[in-house]
């Protein structure tokens, strides 16, 4: 049990190093975990930053008839204890399959839009050591590539605007409902939790048996592994990035001849994978296998081939990644903070008027200044796969450029990332985003942060 001392040691040593500057979201569901997480937080806010601005949000999925009901306990209680709270509900019909992964991205979103309409920068999560165990031993069985094993990020960047920290990963759920007893405050039992018909229920009866605490120890030290190699691999394929790669024209890759046989090939695979992912607009990485044999037909010479939605035309030169021609999105007004293509990111300042975002074509893109440097037939290609402006069939802008009196910008993005950067791949990201002309990374919430390389070591 954990004593009023072991307390303020426990909220010191999880929150110490965040920055409050702009204030916290804690999300709080009622359950243990996040009922923890908010009272931690506010005895460490109260004793260091008083100040600093406390918003719970409890998140009502609707997917329950009691979760309305809930989400309002949860509003007493922090009622009662002058916390600022609010709720937000899940709207919108729900999928048939793939429910949790919704829920999840539905509570990020509901969760950012909170913080957004506050001004604050820092979400909180109420994650434990409990669920990262339960994570990697998940990913685990399904013969996960080796990335997904480093388990949940400690930061997790989301929409490329708001940190989402999860500071209990460290911390067994047991000690935290130690804490609770101890403070005689209960919690939520959500039955979901028990519903054997979804995947991390089931894992979790698992691990309540027979030699639960041995795998949950083994899935931990898996994760900090697994944390560890990512970073390393992440941090060699900065360097390569930074190296060997370069942006003639708009949507268009160069890499360097000496990329195919770099001595570092796990590296130059692990770029492949997040370079065509960038290109094609893919939120997920390039297959790792197809990468691996797409790499050593580099080896070998000149080649044409198709991956990830991205043309990989390598000549005597250099290697040329484009997005491919199929498939691009039809003509449609601008909306704010929409992922065109996934592959640039929309910011409506006023209304659209009579303004739509369509590929800028091959007769438009002919008419486009081109780079000395690379052949034509490739710039003309890679630029009429780019986002433009159009108004009444006339071409009125082109992508990298805000359109100041159109009140509308297009900038570029980082496909895979975009939505969730984990702090374990900060470094390629700031490097393709440096790369592609994307914002730069916002800085991790930490005091005296070193880019998130301490915290994906972790």
């Amino acid at each position: 049990m954990l004593t009023p001392d072991t307390k303020a040691n426990l909220s010191d040593r999880l929150f110490f190093d965040l920055d409050f500057s702009t204030g916290a979201v804690a999300a709080v569901s009622g359950g243990s975990d996040s009922t923890a997480l908010l009272l931690l937080l506010k005895d460490h806010l109260d004793r260091t930053a008083p100040a600093a601005r406390l918003l719970a949000v409890t998140i009502d999925h609707g997917l329950r008839p009691g979760s309305a009901t809930e989400a309002r306990q949860v509003a007493d209680f922090c009622a009662e204890r002058g916390i600022a709270h609010r709720i937000l509900a899940w709207r919108g019909d729900k999928p048939a399959s793939g429910l949790p992964a919704a829920a999840r991205e539905a509570r990020y979103r509901l969760l950012a839009q909170a913080a957004d309409a506050e001004g604050i920068k820092l979400i909180l999560t109420g994650h434990t050591a409990d669920d990262q165990a339960e994570t990697v031993l998940m990913r685990q069985a399904r013969d996960d590539d080796g990335r997904g094993l480093a388990g949940m990020a400690p930061a997790t960047l989301h929409d490329w605007r708001s940190w989402i920290v999860r500071p209990l990963l460290g911390t067994r759920r047991a000690a935290l409902r130690d804490m609770l007893r101890h403070r005689d405050i209960g919690w939520i039992e959500d039955p979901t939790n028990a519903d054997a018909r979804f995947e991390r229920p089931r894992m979790r009866a698992a691990l309540a048996q027979g030699e639960g605490e041995r795998r949950i120890a083994e899935a931990l030290a898996l994760s900090a592994q697994a944390a560890r190699e990512r970073h390393d691999i992440g941090r060699r394929a900065a360097n390569l990035i930074d190296a060997l790669a370069s942006r003639p024209v708009p949507g268009l890759i160069r890499l360097d001849r000496d990329f195919a046989g770099h001595e570092d090939g796990q590296a130059a695979v692990y770029v492949l994978r997040i370079l065509l992912a960038t290109v094609g607009g893919m939120s997920f990485l390039a297959d790792e296998a197809r990468c691996a044999e797409l790499l050593s037909r580099l080896q070998l010479g000149s080649l044409c081939a198709t991956l990830s939605r991205t043309v990989v035309d390598a000549r005597r030169t250099a290697i040329f990644l484009r997005r491919e021609s199929r498939n691009l999105p039809v003509p449609a007004p601008p909306t704010d903070n929409w992922l065109w293509d996934n592959r640039r990111r929309i910011t409506l300042k006023d209304g659209p008027g009579d303004l739509v975002i369509a590929p800028l074509g091959p007769a438009a893109a002919s008419k486009t200044p081109f780079s000395e440097d690379v052949p034509k037939s490739l710039s003309r290609a890679a630029l009429a796969a780019e986002p433009a402006l159009w108004s009444g069939g006339k071409h009125l802008d082109f992508a990298d450029v805000d359109t100041g009196p159109q009140s509308v910008s297009i900038v570029p993005a980082v496909a895979p990332f975009a939505r969730f950067l984990p702090c374990f791949d900060i470094e390629p990201a700031t490097a393709v985003a440096m790369l592609v002309g994307a914002p730069p990374v916002p800085a991790p919430p930490f005091h005296g942060h070193d880019g998130g390389r301490g915290w994906a070591k972790a």
